[in-house]
């Protein structure tokens, strides 16, 4: 390239010809033609610096020139800066060398100019260039596709030949095709009628190993036997189903009902077999673990009620036996090596005797309910220990076989244990011993009607017993008031208090009573009502005999105080009948009667008082004419003349000034103690009562009486009723 096409060098510009500094607009704004000299060079890098080339397309092109043209002009080290600073630059800016411009950047500069100058030929010569490429592979494609084509017509004659071919095979071998097909779909409805009978056969018919279960002897009843059952059960309920279709029963249908009708029969007897024979083998113990097995086999022949029965009856002639005999072990040897110790030896004590005997029969209950509810699987009815069983409530098939069993079972204790009890209670001579053992029976008869109901026959048994105690108990405390009728009062003794025989009696009867006490809360209320008559028996024979016997004595030593007998008598029976609530209305008895002896009492004690005092006679004058048809005035009698009243007023007064008028006398110091200041302070109020009767009388104008007031008021205590109470010491008690 000729050096006349570079263009001559720019020379700096001076300071006073360019301006960048103080001189230079704000960023982003150039200064205005007015202010600014129009210098090329100036304007040409204002434009250069505010050229953006952030555009995609102007980065492109520069990108392409760099490619075109860097390849072909070597770039010294010295000069590479520039030359990119050279490529920022728009195409119609010039390069503007310093005054220090070396020979390589000339040479850089000529290579752009040349650019300049040359770049449509050069991009002419490039896509001219590129044209050929592209002409040249397409050559070589187009090669390649006349080769494609021609291997395409070979492939589709080839094709054509072959489906020709299997046009011919297709035509000769349809008749073959047919038949397999054919023969193909009936292999599929033979395989489906074979999947289906083996599906049948396996549903409604049994393996030789599970009828060799079912059926065979040597193999004994256990899981996979009632396992087997389920099976022939469950084929016997899908065959009746499959009959009852529309179509009816059919000959394969009767078949297998027959077949497992069959199988089922040999099943059950089997089952029955083996349950016996289990039942021999277990029912000798009296402590019984049931086995899950035998609970199954149970549970199978409720399906056959006859030979639920049959195999049940089994079990009961065996526990029946097992009982019995353990019963009579228990009687008679005692337990293993002797312990516990054999009841009979404690015959010599009734309430043992009898108590161990029904306690060992209890207990027996007990395992023997266990065991039956083990056997038929019966869960627990929610009741409590102690609580009574509902029979009414809980009625179930298997509570029916439960309550029969057990009464077999211990029905076979019923004769041993009547003997036993029945001599025990006949030997009894003491009424108190007779009781206790019926109350003792009363006990057990209660809770074995809880356990095993009212109908069963130990429930009965127990009934008779506790009759017979009863009855026993009642003919001994009869015999008993007989002979307490017998006794007689020692005529020479002077004592007041109740005899040694009322004594013995009286303390049978309070043992009687903590008897009843202790068992009253589990006594019914006409067990407590027949204690009436019990009571009855023991009380009242107890006062007759004090009234009657006293009354005997009483005729031959007319100085033996009665009363006083009678009263500390029934006041001790009334003391021994009140620690006991339910002798409430006979204590309401005995003391209405022991009432009416202390007013016969306190009458003979206020008697015995009025006439010490001297007021009996005046006090009986009064009171007669008082009830006369023709009253007198009692002025005009001689024994309540004005002289006798004086006369008696001032012996009472004497009286009144003793001392021991307040203390009870000797005739009441051996009355209980509690009646003793009752009689002796009712009599002092009645003597008041009496002295204001006679005050009273006297100031009475019908009695004509000169100066009354006077009389009664000559005297201690001054016909004043209220100062006799003090003296006598009984007002302030307001007796």
């Amino acid at each position: 390239m000729s050096t006349a096409a570079v263009p001559p060098p720019l020379q700096r510009p001076s300071d006073h010809s360019i301006s960048l500094g103080s001189s230079s607009p704000s960023k982003g704004t150039f200064p205005s033609s007015s202010k600014q000299p129009r210098n090329p060079v100036a304007l040409r890098l204002y434009k250069v610096l505010g050229t953006n080339f952030d555009d995609e397309a102007t980065r492109e092109a520069l990108q392409t020139l760099s490619e075109l043209y860097g390849q072909s002009t070597p770039v010294t080290p010295t000069t590479k800066g520039k030359e990119k600073d050279a490529e920022d630059l728009d195409d119609d800016s010039e390069k503007v060398p310093t005054p220090t411009t070396t020979l390589s950047e000339r040479v850089a500069g000529e290579t752009a100019a040349k650019a300049r100058k040359n770049l449509r030929r050069d991009m002419e010569q490039q896509l001219a260039a590129g044209s050929h490429q592209f002409l040249k592979v397409l050559g070589e494609l187009d090669n390649k596709l006349d080769q494609l084509q021609t291997h395409l017509t070979s492939m589709r004659t080839s094709c054509e030949e072959a489906e020709e071919q299997l046009r011919v095979a297709n035509s000769s071998s349809s008749d073959l095709l047919d038949r397999a097909s054919t023969l193909q779909r009936e292999r599929q409805e033979v395989e489906d009628k074979k999947s289906i009978i083996s599906l049948f056969l396996q549903r409604f018919t049994l393996s030789d190993e599970e009828s060799e279960l079912v059926t065979s002897r040597d193999v004994p009843v256990g899981p996979q036997f009632f396992k087997a059952l389920d099976k022939v059960e469950r084929i016997q309920n899908d065959c009746r189903v499959l009959m009852a279709g529309e179509e009816g029963p059919t000959k394969a249908g009767l078949d297998i009902m027959e077949y497992t009708s069959s199988i089922l029969e040999q099943a059950y007897t089997k089952i029955v077999r083996w349950s016996t024979n289990e039942f021999r083998t277990i029912g000798r113990d009296i402590q019984v673990e049931v086995s899950p097995t035998l609970i199954e086999s149970i549970r199978r022949l409720r399906n056959r009620p006859e030979l639920l029965t049959e195999s049940l009856t089994q079990l009961s002639q065996t526990r029946q036996t097992a009982i019995l005999s353990a019963f009579l072990t228990a009687l008679t040897r005692g337990g293993p090596s002797g312990l516990p110790r054999p009841i009979a030896l404690h015959a010599h004590d009734p309430i043992r005797y009898v108590g161990d005997m029904l306690a060992w029969v209890h207990q027996s209950i007990a395992a023997e309910r266990e065991f039956l509810e083990g056997l038929f699987d019966v869960k627990g009815d929610g009741r409590i220990i102690g609580q009574a069983r509902d029979f009414g409530k809980v009625k179930t098939e298997e509570e029916d076989w439960i309550r029969e069993l057990m009464d077999l079972a211990v029905g076979r204790l019923c004769p041993p244990l009547k003997l036993r009890v029945q001599q025990t209670v006949k030997s009894q001579e003491s009424s108190i011993m007779s009781y206790r053992i019926a109350n003792l029976l009363q006990f057990y008869l209660l809770t074995m009607k809880r356990t095993i109901g009212e109908d069963a026959m130990l429930s009965v048994a127990l009934q008779e017993l506790t009759e017979l105690a009863n009855q026993v108990f009642l003919d001994a405390i009869t015999a008993h008031g007989r002979t307490l009728s017998q006794m007689t009062l020692d005529l020479d003794d002077p004592s007041l208090t109740p005899p040694l025989a009322i004594l013995d009696h009286i303390q049978i009867l309070k043992e009687i009573l903590t008897v009843f006490q202790a068992s009253e809360d589990a006594l019914t209320d006409a067990e407590k009502d027949a204690f009436v008559g019990v009571l009855d028996a023991m009380v009242d024979p107890t006062v007759e005999v004090i009234v009657k016997k006293s009354e005997d004595k009483i005729a031959a030593r007319p100085k033996w105080d009665r009363e006083v007998f009678i009263l500390n008598s029934l006041s001790y029976l009334l003391d021994s009948l009140e620690p006991y609530s339910f002798t409430t209305p006979k204590q309401a008895t005995l003391k209405s009667i022991i009432n009416d002896h202390i007013d016969t009492l306190i009458q003979g004690h206020y008697t015995t008082l009025m006439s010490d005092a001297n007021l009996l006679t005046t006090l009986t004058i009064i009171q007669d004419n008082a009830s006369s048809t023709t009253p007198s005035p009692l002025s005009h009698i001689p024994q309540t003349s004005p002289e006798s009243l004086q006369t008696t007023l001032h012996a009472f007064s004497i009286w009144l000034s003793q001392p021991s008028i307040l203390e009870p006398p000797a005739r009441l110091i051996a009355l209980n103690g509690q009646y003793r200041g009752k009689v002796h302070h009712e009599a002092l109020r009645r003597l008041a009562g009496a002295y204001e009767d006679i005050c009273e009388s006297v100031r009475n104008k019908e009695n004509r009486y000169e100066a009354g007031n006077t009389i009664v008021g000559s005297e201690r205590p001054f016909g004043k009723g209220r100062l006799v109470k003090q003296i006598l010491g009984i007002e302030e008690e307001g007796v």
